[in-house]
């Protein structure tokens, strides 16, 4: 145990929203900076959304069929060992200023035990520095301590004194950006900091909840971006041509409605509804969102320095699922678009500085970064992870072999409610979808509704699913079998290298290669 650890993420965060990835109009120059002192995976992806899902991923190094934790509220199963739990049995002790949206495993507890009550609930491992789930309570404290006063709905501090617009509008809200939430857990952060010991490491994670709706950004940052500026939408001619393409899709169109994601007047309005110019100003404002946060990241990096840290500190920038934002017609992460799973991923080993400024084009997924920190940091995981250390990525190299497809899951039932399984008539273990895509082809399966298949090479929006099509059937039967077998030797492995013999249990994985 050595070096420091620092994993941020920021919440929803589309991978192509970034300068350095090349984005006609999004401006990141702290992020950028980091990028070039350390290596930039520039495709990279979720494993699952919404954020229980796939921070569940992220934490535990699984896929969602291992760790199961489907929707938000899912418990996450105790058994499983996670990025908190492996650096604490290392000796340090890992503190979190934000959230993680895990929730209790509800055989360790009991039945009045208020965790089982929420689904924001923190990651078994990790010491509290600032919880801040969703209720925002402790930044609304905050808020109010710096003297604003606070509406009788505290999140009306998100209005500017005009109210709320009809459609989404480029109104400031009531507080200024050194007053974000972002700016609040850096400096929370920081505070931390200046008080760790200089004689051992320390390890945090930061979880930011910006890019995140509600889509509202102070000054400067609302009006940072035109919406007139940028690039068309990848979306069919209609919403109706967009809800063809599947019954899924068609469902999630029907139901998703702009009060999710803005304070606004017309909240009931299906953002499928939404005229071209709603969809550029909560675009622009989202943009705006990723540069309020890059600034709080540069503010991180010098406070790094300030405290003598930056030299000694792995940092790790990443989300936990993207964002639609007006691709296919709606907002929101959800289905199987690469909008809603494509992620930044930034890596710094102050150690191995040949690799700085690397950009990385292969495949790489979210259940990579728990193998990777544990390698950085000589943790040992207890139990099997999906995924495969990034160290030599990070050490300027490219490995021999390396994966050829992304792939990822999503499970859309509604298990209190059931509405999903209603309005499509499906049980609810049908309401689940998995996705295998590779350089050319994705390919899509549902467990109860029809798959999809996509040309890439021709059809890079994913406009046209060619499933049935008489020339794309060898294809198809490639892909599915592909993701069949990624299945097959990725589900849960925890005993089957061990066989039981006279001699006692013989473990095939411990005892290495023949």
């Amino acid at each position: 145990m050595s070096a420091n650890v620092l994993l941020i993420t920021a919440d929803q965060w589309r991978g192509d929203c970034l300068g350095l990835a090349g984005h006609p109009v999004v401006q990141t120059p702290a992020i950028d900076a980091l990028a070039a002192q350390g290596v930039a995976f520039l495709r990279h992806y979720a494993q699952a959304a919404p954020c229980s899902p796939a921070r569940a991923s992220l934490y535990t190094g699984l896929y969602q069929m291992n760790h199961r934790v489907l929707r938000n509220g899912t418990p996450l199963d105790a058994r499983h060992d996670n990025f908190a739990k492996a650096l604490g049995r290392l000796g340090y002790r890992p503190t979190l200023f934000g959230y993680t949206d895990q929730a209790v495993d509800p055989r360790t507890t009991t039945p009045d035990d208020p965790r089982l009550t929420t689904y924001e609930e923190v990651l078994p491992g990790f010491d509290v520095g600032v919880k801040l789930p969703e209720d925002n309570a402790a930044w609304f404290q905050w808020m109010a301590a710096r003297g604003h006063e606070l509406p009788a709905d505290p999140w009306e501090i998100f209005l500017s004194p005009e109210g709320r617009p009809a459609l989404p509008s480029d109104s400031p809200p009531r507080f200024s950006q050194d007053e974000t939430e972002t700016a609040f857990l850096t400096g929370a952060f920081l505070d931390w900091l200046a008080g760790q010991p200089k004689d051992a490491p320390w390890c945090a994670h930061i979880s930011f909840l910006r890019p995140h709706p509600p889509f509202v950004v102070p000054e400067p940052f609302n009006t940072l971006y035109r919406p007139q500026d940028g690039p068309d939408f990848r979306r069919a001619a209609s919403p109706g041509a967009e809800a063809a393409q599947h019954p899924y899709l068609a469902y999630w169109l029907e139901r998703t409605a702009g009060g999710n994601f803005c304070f606004i007047g017309e909240r009931e309005r299906l953002v499928a509804d939404w005229p071209e110019e709603a969809f550029r100003q909560v675009r622009a404002t989202y943009w705006g969102m990723i540069s309020e946060v890059d600034r709080q990241i540069g503010r991180l990096v010098e406070g790094l320095k300030a405290a003598g840290a930056w030299d000694d500190t792995i940092i790790v920038l990443t989300s936990d699922h993207g964002e639609m934002m007006g691709d296919h017609w709606t907002l929101g992460k959800f289905g199987y678009f690469d909008q809603a799973y494509h992620i930044p991923l930034i890596i710094r080993d102050p150690r191995h500085p040949e690799a700085f400024g690397g950009r990385v084009t292969a495949i790489t997924e979210a259940v990579d970064v728990l193998p990777t920190l544990l390698e950085a940091t000589g943790a040992e995981r207890e139990g099997p992870a999906d995924g495969v250390t990034l160290t030599p990525f990070l050490r300027g190299g490219t490995p021999a072999a390396w994966r050829r497809e992304a792939h990822w899951e999503f499970d859309f039932r509604d298990v209190a409610s059931g509405r999903a399984q209603a309005a499509l008539g499906l049980d609810l273990d049908d309401c689940s979808l998995a996705v295998i895509r590779d350089e050319r082809y994705k390919y899509v399966h549902f467990a109860g509704l029809p798959p999809l298949l996509f040309d890439l090479q021709q059809d890079p929006a994913e406009l046209h699913d060619v499933v049935d099509d008489a020339n794309y059937q060898a294809v198809r039967v490639t892909m599915a079998e592909k993701l069949l077998a990624w299945r097959s030797r990725h589900l849960d492995r925890t005993l089957t290298g061990i066989e039981l013999a006279p001699g006692g249990p013989f473990d095939a994985r411990a005892a290495g290669p023949a």
